[in-house]
């Protein structure tokens, strides 16, 4: 059996889908009219009300883990040179 791919939106597609239900739409009616599961549409509404709602990849990064990446990516850089 072969695990289906999760499914990933934008900011923007989340941001375009709440909007149709603050406009009056209900939550089933949207989310058939987008081909959502209706429990997805009902999330992303929540997370906007609160004021959460992100898009695809967009986790808050804290600036520990920038300096970690910045240190790797200068430790291969270096390490790139070096064996040229």
């Amino acid at each position: 059996m072969q695990k289906i791919p999760k499914q990933e939106y934008t900011a923007e597609c989340k941001a375009l889908a709440v909007k149709r239900v603050k406009d009056g739409l209900t939550v089933g009616a949207a989310a058939r009219e987008l081909g959502l599961i209706d429990q997805t549409l009902r999330n992303w509404v929540k997370a906007a009300d609160a004021g959460k709602l992100n898009g695809a990849g967009t986790k808050p990064v804290t600036p520990e883990q920038m300096e970690v990446t910045r240190a790797r990516t200068e430790v291969t850089g270096a390490s790139a040179r070096s064996k040229s």
